[in-house]
């Protein structure tokens, strides 16, 4: 233990003599969040509900038509532009000026009107006294067809989308004009609500826990967390440039006269950069608290999350430190390891969804994603942010990066023995 203390107390003493690197360990990763969730958050503020402008030729100036635009103009997604006529419409979205237009078909809701009141009639004709329904000649109308224009370079989920859309519209249009109908046929006051026509199966959107509204990441759930486990990974560069420039000045050397084992020495290290970590994890919560509010951010919330996170924080800190010791291990000089650790970290992050979510990757990048250590601490803490699970879900994830730090701690000791054998 006396041994472990004092390699521990010497790697804290490189530490705090080197203030550039403290600098960089602590209000580098700082800044870098709070300018990052700045610009993402004040991008989603000023980002308005944008509307997509519909070209709408109304051959049939009925009531059907003008409950189709007005259903048009209520939907979240769309703004109704009325056009003279179909070959205007149809030159417009072929340049692609407009991304859809919809044609309404003449006498619809004549023809409408006249397909329902007789099916009502042949269907209340069955109840009448001594008439048939086969006395009620049908009448044959042709079957109404509402065209829809898309841009040639619209996607085929957007076309798919708003053909759904439209026949929903046009079939709940449908089954009130039949209410509409037995109800004219059944009552003498037509203002008389016989029917219930609103809709008996709805659907919401319920959070999996039970939550009625589902809890939607903002930028200060993704930023805090992404951009946390940067910072820790980070800490490779000064780890490893730490154990480079033991090695050139003929520190580690010195170290290995002494009957110390390598393993403590690098325990001693370990503790001091895990303790970084867990520093570096805190004052990122206290800015997702404290700072965030008083920049008109959304402030983080960790009720009752605070020792879960912390433990996912501990256990990327130790992989962070596995990789850093196998890389000062490796690394000969200064030149090999700075550069090597911090273009490593950059691949890390971005292979890890800190950058780009990982459901918005190519099918090859996604299943890539899956080996980098920031993947698998990121969605620890996602687990804990956003799904609120126990600590029996996220031993998958935490037991990725404790296998992680093992796995480079051996190969760095195996390789440091393998150097030094005589």
């Amino acid at each position: 233990m006396h041994k472990l203390l004092a390699a521990t107390y010497k790697e804290l003493l490189l530490l705090t003599r080197d203030l550039g690197g403290l600098a960089v360990l602590f209000l580098m990763p700082l800044l870098l969040v709070v300018t990052v969730t700045l610009i993402q958050d004040s991008t989603f503020k000023t980002l308005e509900p944008v509307k997509i402008p519909l070209l709408v030729v109304d051959n049939d100036q009925g009531t059907v038509s003008q409950n189709i635009q007005h259903n048009l103009n209520s939907a979240a997604m769309f703004e109704v532009v009325p056009s003279p006529n179909e070959k205007a419409a149809q030159k417009l979205v072929q340049q692609g000026t407009f991304q859809l237009a919809i044609v309404i078909p003449e006498n619809l809701s004549e023809s409408l009107a006249q397909r329902v009141n007789g099916n009502v009639d042949r269907i209340l004709s069955r109840f009448a006294d001594g008439e048939s329904a086969d006395s009620l000649q049908k009448n044959v109308l042709p079957p109404k067809e509402i065209r829809l224009y898309f841009d040639p370079a619209t996607q085929q989920a957007f076309k798919t989308s708003v053909r759904t859309n439209i026949d929903q519209m046009v079939a709940k249009l449908e089954s009130e004009a039949v209410y509409r109908a037995f109800q004219e046929q059944l009552t003498e006051n037509p203002s008389d609500a016989l029917f219930d026509t609103d809709h008996f199966i709805t659907f919401t959107e319920a959070s999996p826990d039970g939550e009625q509204q589902m809890a939607v990441p903002n930028a200060t759930q993704h930023n805090i967390p992404a951009w946390t486990l940067f910072a820790i990974f980070f800490i490779i560069l000064p780890l490893g440039t730490n154990m480079v420039n033991e090695k050139n000045q003929g520190t580690f050397v010195r170290l290995r006269t002494q009957p110390v084992p390598y393993s403590i020495v690098l325990a001693g290290k370990a503790l001091v950069f895990i303790a970084v970590a867990m520093v570096q994890f805190a004052l990122m919560l206290l800015v997702g608290m404290y700072l965030f509010p008083l920049l008109n951010l959304s402030p983080l919330e960790i009720k009752g999350k605070l020792p879960l996170l912390f433990l996912v924080a501990f256990f990327a800190g130790l992989a962070a430190v596995g990789l850093g010791i196998l890389v000062g291990t490796i690394a000969r000089t200064q030149e090999q390891s700075a550069p090597f650790a911090a273009t490593f970290v950059v691949i890390l992050a971005a292979i890890g969804g800190v950058w780009v979510p990982v459901f918005a990757m190519p099918g090859f990048m996604q299943t890539l994603s899956k080996v980098s250590p920031m993947n698998w601490g990121l969605n620890a803490f996602y687990d804990v942010f956003l799904r609120n699970v126990g600590i029996a879900q996220l031993l998958p994830e935490i037991g990725a990066l404790s296998l992680f730090f093992i796995i480079t701690t051996l190969i760095a000791l195996l390789y440091n023995a393998k150097k030094n054998a005589i």
